[in-house]
Formats: structure tokens, C-alpha cells, sequence
């Protein structure tokens, strides 16, 4: 069998990973050194060379974007379509599951899909039913302790408040949640993972038949997966399917959300024989930047060891330019910007400006408005997230199963029509106070004298308009009962009648929504055995849930640097390298933090192709107040001071920032050193985070345990160390 096509294209360690043997395999896989090049490849080898069957293969990525790329790339290199290979994404592949075993699951035929949004709309009515005050009870964090018990693998029913009132009310809306969603039939995103896993691992006769038919795993982005997302995989894997997992140890920076690194340290302990494979050749970036970003991972511990290289140009030095102010900072970024693009160097859609926090965007826009400069904030509203795209599949959810309560309450006055908040609280009262749904309660209130004429009569005739849709759309396809929904609903007659551009963008979202119907891709496994209209709404739902941004135009990119993770551009300014803002001040105080920030950066560096540059200000106006002489980040002091060129001296330091950073583990003439305890007369006992300066001029910050963080200038601040 000629494997030419499959193995050219491979470097000689992408290779050696392509072709490994039946074994569990760890790819170690460093920015811009080819993963998905590895990991397409090895499913093409499997099938071609192994005489694999592409129905035994499970893939399994983040984004939907990144399933139907690796789609694509695995036709392309087979010259044929692999419409039965089960690659997508853990919510997608689950969804499935649940779809083809509801029963076993504990699930109705025909349960709805929860986005974020359905989700926070509940958990507010759940407050509101409980007697809780949204004010102490933020709807935003009851949805995420309920999201990270789930995502422990743990049901309201096995957790104990220990006597504490606080865990006793998160239990008490955890409690009450679940009940609303079996009494709805829907189950949010947190649930669809637990519900299969609970699946597998209650029913010993599925288990074995997918174990059976997965006889290799794949896995991508590694390093992401949380606790769940690991134990599903186990338990799909058994001891006897191979994992196949790519992930790179230094680029985990979602700690926050629940990914945990340990999985990939853990993973040579879970999975015995384990072959381990590092990609250090990077194909995007010059030696200089990878150099840098070398440099910088190396302060980190525990790591699993790895060194970028290219075998390209050495590359322009990264630039450093120390900003009197945030003002000064956007107009120095807008100035480069402006200058590399009429040179001809790049497109402005190859820029990226990345920030650690996005409240630093707004400095930018106000510059780059007021020069003319096109940009775009990545990560705005995708489409099946905009309020009037949801209103719509609302709509349609609703004309399919009324018993959708999320759904019910989001367009129950949506065109207004006269049902406001007391209208809904009654209804509310008699669905909880009845255990019905808030379908039934609204055909029951009808008899009874809880709402004023007026009231009752808006609420029937809402009950006769879905009656009406319901019955008008039946033999209908898919786009003309979007189309007709739209329109029968007042929904488009609602947003035209406005007249503004805002409006006029809702009437052509609303518009695109049917051309999207009309083109929706029915022959996914993903929805096998579905009908159009529960496929399209699961599709909807999958797409809202995930956080990547669109394709965009000719326009510069600003962007947490959270967003920019896998994307690449040939210029990248990273912004605000300041103590305090990158890495954050939260950081410096919680084991662990320090070192996701540092990969935070790393990665931010990685995304450069060409070229480099740094900022930070000396003063920075945050949260109402300005700061002053702030200190540039550990980070750049972690760079290799003869790639990095600064732009111009700081102002109000003679000597350059790599030399005070170098020597600001220690403040002179006083043998203080950061990590040092310490005592102040006022502040109390604290730890030495920071030094800089020297003489009657060197200050110090101390993190204190009852007062927090400080800077004192060490001649009047008499710090005594302590052993």
C-alpha cells in the first residue's frame, strides 16, 4: 500500500506519532508544531494502513469548528467521505448518546437542550420561587456552583450543606433545578456529559457494546478537558482501547473553568505503556520569538519539558515600549499599526492587539476610532446567541413541546403583548404551587379569577397563537416553518417597524436564520435517526454554547488573551505588563495561579509569526482611580534581555526596564529579598512579593495577611525580617 500521501507531508517526530503502535500515546504537542496535522494523520494511517474500520474510530475535540475541520481534513486525505465516524465535540458526542438511549437514560424521547442563557433564565425563576434575594443570590453564580458539582460528577442529592448556611441554599436551588428540569425534559450543557456517563457506567450492556465498537480514541486539546470530561473518556476507553491524546502541558490556561493540567501529568500513571511524543518544531513563529517564549515557560515547574525551534529566519528583536499612560499606549499601538500596514507588511486582519482583561479594549476603540483605524472586538455575540435568533427558535421549540418552559417564558411577552411581571408571577405560583408546567398553569389560570380580564385575555391569546403555529407548520420543511414563525409570531413585523440600523441588522438576522435552515446539513452522525427541526434546534443550541468568534474582515483584532488560544497573526501586540494586571494581583496569592498566568502569556507570544512588541504603562487610570509608577511584569523580565529592544527608556527610570527587572529580586543596601516575612508596626506580618529601585529610593511589596497588598518605600516603611 503506497503511504506517501499520508506520511510525506510529516516531520520525523509527527511521524513517529502517526505510525505508533496499539498502545496508549501522549502527544506533547508545542504551539504551532502541528497537532491536528497529527492527529488527522493518524486516523488516515489507522483506516489505510491498519485496515481500521472509520465506524470502531471515536474523535474528540473542543468546537464544533474544530470537529468539522478535522472532518474535512480526514475526507480530504482519504479521498472519501467518512459520514459514519463519530468525530465531535464531548457535549456533541453525549447529546448523541442520550438521543439513541433516552430511555435507558431516564430521559423523555424528545428532551430539549439547554444553552446558558435558557439555563440563567431558569436558575432566576428558581430563586424567585425559593424566596431568595437575586442580590445575594446572583442567578450568574448559582448557575456555576450547579455547573461545577455537575462537572464533579455530583447530584444535589449526595451533598451536604456541613452545617453551613450558604451551602445549604446553593443545595437548595441545586435541588430545586433538577426537579424543574425532569419535570420539563431538558437537560442543560454540564448535564449532557454527567447524564452519559451515568449512563455507561450504570448499564454494563451499552458500556461494553461502545467499547466494543471504539477500539481507538482520539482526543484533542488535551490539557482542556476537566474531571468529567476525563472520566468519560476512561470509561469509554476501558483497559483495553488505546487513548490517542494530543494537549500541551503549557498551554493550559482554563484552570479557571474547571480544565485540569494533572490529566495530562496523570496521564502515563492512568494508561500503562504509555508512548510519549513531543512536537517541538514550530511552523509559525522566528527563532527570536520562540526564543523568547522558550525563556519565559522555563520559570515554570513541573512541567513535562519541551523546546520550540524552527529551522526559519531568526527574525526581527521584540520591541518593548514603556507608555507614560493607557492613553499614550493606544496611541503608540494605533501608530505601529498604522505604520507596518501602509508599509505593505501585512493586512490589518493579521494584527492582533491582546489584553489580559477585557475592560483594556475600551482605550483602544476610542484611539483607533478616532484614527480611522478599522477594528473588530473578537468574540461578540455569535449568531445563534443574538436575542433575536433566540426569540425565534424559542418560538419553534415551544410550537414542538410545550411543556419547554425556558422557552415559554422567553417569548411570552416577545412582541410585547401585555403579559408583564405580575401576570407571570401568578402563573409561575400555580405551576409551582401544582407541580405543572407553566403551559398547563396558563390554560388553568384561565378558569379562575387570579388574573384581571385584561391579564387573562393576552395570556389566552398567546395560548391560541402557538395552538395556531403548531398546527400551521406541521407538514412544513424545515426553513418554511422557520420562515412561517417568524412571521406569524410579529417578530419580524416587530423589529422592521422599529426603523433604526439596530433593528434593520435584527430583520436581517431573522432573514438569515431561514437561508440558514434552508442550507442546514441534515447528513451528520451527530443526527442520525433526528427529525429536521430537533436536529437544527440541538445544532443551535451546540453552536451557542461554545465562545469562539466568527471569520472577520480586513479589521484589527482586540482580544482577550484567553480568545486568541490557536489562532495566528503577523503581528501581536501584548499589552498592560504590569504587576498587577498580567500577571493579575489574584494570582500572586493563590498556589498555582502564577504559573497558568505565565502560560497565559505564553501562549499570547506564540500567536506571533513576524513580530512582537510589549507595553506597559507607567500610570494606568483602573476602577475609577489612577495608579502610578506601576511596575512593568516579572514576565518581561523572564525574556532574554539581548532579544528584547526597548523603544524608548522609561521616563521615569534612567536605567532600562531588563536591568531593573533583573536586580529586583533584591533591594540593595538592605538585605530584604522577595519571599522574605517581615513585620510592620502598623500592617503586620507579611510576605515580600516585589523589589525594585535602590538607596533611599528602593521600594518593596509586601503582601500583608491582614491588610493585603502594599508597596512601601523601604527608608521610611522600618520592615523588620523575620527567620
Amino acid at each position: 500500500m503506497d503511504v506517501t500521501p499520508i506520511l510525506d507531508p510529516l516531520n520525523d517526530a509527527q511521524r513517529a506519532a502517526v505510525t505508533s503502535g496499539n498502545a496508549p500515546a501522549l502527544v506533547v504537542a508545542g504551539a504551532g508544531s502541528g497537532k491536528t496535522r497529527v492527529l488527522v494523520h493518524r486516523i488516515a494511517w489507522l483506516c489505510e494502513v491498519e485496515s481500521v474500520s472509520p465506524f470502531s474510530l471515536l474523535a474528540v475535540t473542543f468546537t464544533n469548528k474544530a470537529a468539522a475541520e478535522m472532518r474535512a481534513r480526514v475526507e480530504s486525505l482519504l479521498n472519501h467521505a467518512v459520514g459514519g465516524m463519530w468525530i465531535g465535540t464531548f457535549h456533541g458526542i453525549s447529546h448523541r448518546l442520550l438521543r439513541t438511549h433516552w430511555q435507558e437514560a431516564g430521559l423523555r424521547e424528545n428532551f430539549q437542550v439547554l444553552d446558558s442563557d435558557d439555563q440563567l433564565r431558569l436558575v432566576k425563576r428558581i430563586i424567585q420561587d425559593l424566596g431568595l434575594d437575586d442580590s445575594k443570590w446572583p442567578p450568574k453564580q448559582v448557575c456555576g456552583y450547579i455547573n461545577a458539582r455537575k462537572e464533579e460528577g455530583l447530584r444535589s442529592g449526595r451533598l451536604q450543606d456541613q452545617g453551613d448556611r450558604t451551602a445549604r441554599q446553593l443545595i437548595r436551588a441545586y435541588v430545586a433545578y433538577e426537579q424543574e428540569c425532569e419535570r420539563t425534559g431538558s437537560v442543560d450543557f454540564a448535564e449532557l456529559l454527567l447524564r452519559s456517563l451515568e449512563l455507561l457506567q450504570k448499564n454494563a450492556e451499552i458500556l461494553a457494546h461502545y467499547r466494543e465498537k471504539f477500539r481507538h480514541i482520539l482526543v484533542d486539546e488535551f490539557q482542556d478537558t476537566n474531571a468529567i470530561q476525563y472520566a468519560w473518556l476512561k470509561t469509554f476507553a476501558g483497559k483495553e482501547n488505546p487513548v490517542f491524546a494530543v494537549g500541551d502541558d503549557d498551554q493550559s490556561i482554563y484552570g479557571w473553568r474547571g480544565a485540569r493540567i494533572e490529566n495530562l501529568q496523570n496521564f502515563e500513571r492512568d494508561y500503562k505503556n504509555t508512548q510519549v511524543f513531543r512536537l517541538e518544531q514550530n511552523y509559525r513563529s522566528t527563532n527570536t520569538i520562540l526564543s523568547v517564549a522558550n525563556s519565559l515557560i522555563d520559570n515554570n515547574r513541573g512541567r513535562m519539558g519541551k523546546r520550540l525551534w524552527t529551522d526559519g529566519a531568526a527574525g526581527e528583536p521584540v520591541h518593548l515600549y514603556a507608555a507614560f499612560n493607557e492613553q499614550d499606549e493606544a496611541r503608540f499601538v494605533a501608530d505601529r499599526i498604522k505604520r507596518w500596514v501602509e508599509a505593505g507588511k501585512t493586512r490589518r486582519d493579521d494584527i492582533a492587539v491582546l489584553y489580559r482583561s477585557n475592560a483594556q479594549s475600551r482605550v483602544f476603540e476610542e484611539v483607533f476610532i478616532s484614527q480611522g483605524i478599522p477594528y473588530r472586538v473578537y468574540g461578540g455575540l455569535r449568531f445563534f446567541e443574538r436575542a433575536e435568533i433566540r426569540d425565534a427558535l424559542a418560538y419553534l421549540r415551544l410550537a414542538k413541546n410545550p411543556d419547554d418552559d425556558p422557552s415559554f417564558e422567553r417569548i411570552v411577552n416577545v412582541p410585547p403583548r401585555g403579559i408583564g411581571q405580575r401576570t407571570m408571577a401568578r402563573v409561575r405560583e400555580v405551576a409551582v404551587r401544582s407541580r405543572i408546567t407553566l403551559w398547563k398553569a396558563a390554560e388553568n389560570i384561565q378558569q379562575s379569577d387570579l388574573l384581571a380580564a385584561r391579564a387573562a385575555n393576552a395570556l389566552q391569546q398567546f395560548l391560541q397563537l402557538m395552538r395556531a403555529l403548531e398546527q400551521d407548520i406541521q407538514d412544513l420543511d424545515l426553513a418554511a416553518q422557520i420562515d412561517h414563525i417568524i412571521q406569524a409570531s410579529g417578530l419580524m413585523r416587530h423589529h422592521g417597524r422599529e426603523g433604526n440600523e439596530k433593528a434593520e441588522s435584527r430583520v436581517e438576522n431573522l432573514q438569515e436564520l431561514v437561508v440558514t435552515a434552508r442550507g442546514f446539513d441534515l447528513d451528520n452522525e451527530l443526527y442520525a435517526d433526528m427529525q429536521p427541526v430537533d436536529a437544527f434546534l440541538v445544532h443551535a443550541a451546540l453552536e451557542a454554547g461554545e465562545g469562539q468568534g466568527a471569520q472577520w474582515d480586513d479589521c484589527v483584532q482586540l482580544m482577550t488573551l484567553h480568545a486568541a488560544k490557536g489562532l495566528e497573526f503577523v503581528l501581536v501586540f501584548i499589552v498592560g505588563l504590569e504587576e498587577g494586571l498580567f500577571p493579575t494581583g489574584m494570582s500572586l496569592e493563590e498556589p498555582g495561579r502564577l504559573e497558568e498566568e505565565r502560560r497565559l502569556c505564553y501562549v499570547g507570544i506564540t500567536r506571533a509569526c513576524q513580530q512582537l512588541v510589549f507595553t506597559y504603562a507607567e500610570s494606568r487610570r483602573r476602577y475609577g482611580t489612577d495608579s502610578y509608577y506601576n511596575s512593568p511584569s516579572r514576565f518581561i523580565g523572564e525574556m532574554p534581555p539581548e532579544l528584547v529592544t526597548e523603544v524608548r527608556p522609561r521616563a521615569m527610570i534612567a536605567t532600562p526596564v531588563h536591568h531593573n527587572l533583573k536586580t529586583s529580586l533584591f533591594a540593595q543596601d538592605t538585605g530584604i529579598r522577595v519571599g522574605d516575612s517581615v513585620m510592620h508596626a502598623k500592617f503586620g506580618k507579611g510576605v515580600v512579593l516585589d523589589c525594585e529601585g535602590a538607596g533611599t529610593s528602593a521600594r518593596v511589596q509586601v503582601n500583608f495577611e491582614q491588610k493585603g497588598s502594599k508597596w512601601l518605600v523601604l527608608a521610611y516603611a522600618n520592615l523588620a525580617k523575620l527567620a
